[in-house]
C-alpha cells in the first residue's frame, strides 16, 4: 500500500512541477507583444522623411504622414 502511495505521488510531483503547463508572467506576455509590435510596417513620412509605424501614420492624399503638423505643413 505504501509503495503505491508513493507512486503516486512521484507520478504528481513530475507532472505538476514538469508537465502542467504554468501561465505566463506578466514580463513573458510583455515581451510577446513588444515582439508583435517590432514586426510592424514602417513607413515614411512624406513631408520630414522619418519613418513611423503604420498604425501610428496618418494617410491623406495617399500620402503617409509623422503627426498632424507634418500633414497641415
Amino acid at each position: 500500500m505504501i509503495k503505491w502511495l508513493l507512486v503516486i505521488g512521484v507520478v504528481w510531483f513530475v507532472y505538476y512541477f514538469f508537465i502542467k503547463s504554468k501561465p505566463l508572467s506578466q514580463e513573458q506576455s510583455c515581451d510577446r507583444k513588444k515582439d508583435d509590435k517590432e514586426a510592424e510596417e514602417m513607413l515614411q513620412c512624406a513631408k520630414c522623411g522619418i519613418y513611423v509605424e503604420a498604425s501610428e501614420a496618418i494617410l491623406s492624399n495617399g500620402k503617409y504622414y509623422c503627426s498632424n503638423e507634418c500633414l497641415k505643413g
